[in-house]
């Protein structure tokens, strides 16, 4: 079954395709902490979740697409809990650290074999991966940021009403969050204009400043003065990068990874240090000269694109992020049209380790279409 028919189904029909599948069996088979799931198995509280949705005293106000991620967000907000329970030898307590972390990469794994649309994954796999916070919000040290950021991250309003759910869902009496703390994230959100919406920045400076400081100013202006705009590319060996920006960007110089491996002989499984710092030089004489720019990468890894968009945003560049990702199949078939192809092998690993680029790390930021090549 795919994406189109499966989301088209009731509650009760997704329920029951979910239960046949290998990632629900290993749910069924994760014991969880008898303190706070006295009903017993992951699959067990995941059932009653679902059960809570249709409960919701919102839910009839809400979309076909906002009860859509509603309730993937409920089948997959435990599933990492499989991957990660352990028992403690002198307690005997069961915790599951990191499972919505792992529960992310599972679901995007499952969604994208569906052939899920790209945005509706993530959106489901964002939810999934910070389903948790609103249960935590009153032991942050600062918990406007949270709603904040968070708000460009999920919708705020749909993380509540899953969290009214999830606490719902189990058998405890004797919780030690109650769900009255779970209002505190309304009433956050709400009063910093980002329970529906994210919230409104003056511009894009602030809010990309916001997300990269310390101590962020939440009403700090900053004058947009940017000295040249990059557009820095993300996605898979094989998404159509080439593509796209000759034909969305096709006036701008590019700094190619791909290209200065070709140019040094460097193999991609060789040492990356020498086209690293190729590419920087490169990347500079741009930026000092404030010439736009695009960046040619698969920029998969949140902590080595980090590296990039510092050294652009030290020139004070405007940040452009365009992330493809096509079909799978069509994917793997574009990687095997390119004159070095990447094996399948090392494109299903990079895909299980992808993390997508947010709106926090950029000014702006898009998953266009992707049309074959």
């Amino acid at each position: 079954m795919k994406w189109a028919q499966l989301s088209r189904g009731s509650l009760a029909e997704i329920v029951a395709w979910a239960n046949d599948q290998p990632w629900c069996r290993a749910m069924a088979d994760c014991p969880q902490d008898a303190e706070w799931h006295s009903e017993g198995d992951v699959w067990t509280h995941t059932k009653m979740v679902c059960a809570e949705l249709p409960r919701l005293a919102e839910w009839p106000l809400l979309s076909p697409h906002e009860r859509t991620v509603l309730i993937f967000t409920a089948l997959f907000h435990d599933a990492g809990k499989a991957l990660t329970s352990q028992v403690d030898s002198e307690t005997g307590r069961i915790t599951s650290p990191k499972h919505a972390v792992k529960g992310e990469h599972l679901t995007r794994s499952v969604l994208r074999d569906l052939d899920c649309d790209l945005a509706i994954r993530e959106e489901i796999t964002q939810m999934v991966r910070y389903h948790g916070r609103p249960a935590f919000l009153l032991e942050r040290s600062e918990p406007q940021q949270e709603v904040v950021r968070l708000s460009w991250l999920v919708s705020n309003q749909l993380l509540y009403l899953f969290a009214l759910a999830d606490t719902r869902g189990r058998d405890t009496d004797s919780m030690t969050r109650p769900e009255e703390n779970l209002s505190f994230w309304k009433l956050m959100a709400e009063e910093c204009g980002c329970y529906q919406q994210p919230f409104p920045f003056a511009n894009d400076q602030a809010r990309f400043q916001y997300f990269r400081q310390s101590e962020p100013n939440l009403h700090y202006v900053p004058h947009e003065d940017y000295s040249c705009t990059v557009t820095v590319m993300s996605g898979l060996p094989g998404s159509g990068k080439d593509t796209w920006l000759a034909r969305h960007r096709g006036n701008l110089p590019v700094v190619s990874l791909d290209n200065i491996r070709g140019e040094l002989d460097v193999d991609p499984t060789d040492n990356q240090g020498e086209v690293a710092q190729l590419a920087r030089e490169r990347c500079r004489e741009h930026l000092r000269s404030k010439t736009n720019f695009a960046f040619n990468a698969t920029n998969l890894l949140k902590m080595t694109r980090q590296r990039w968009l510092d050294l652009f945003a030290d020139y004070q560049a405007r940040i452009e992020v365009v992330y493809l990702e096509p079909p799978f199949e069509q994917l793997l078939r574009q990687n095997k049209g390119r004159s070095k192809a990447v094996p399948d092998r090392v494109i299903h690993k990079l895909a299980a380790h992808c993390e997508i680029p947010t709106w926090l790390e950029c000014h702006s930021f898009s998953i266009p279409e992707v049309l074959s090549s």
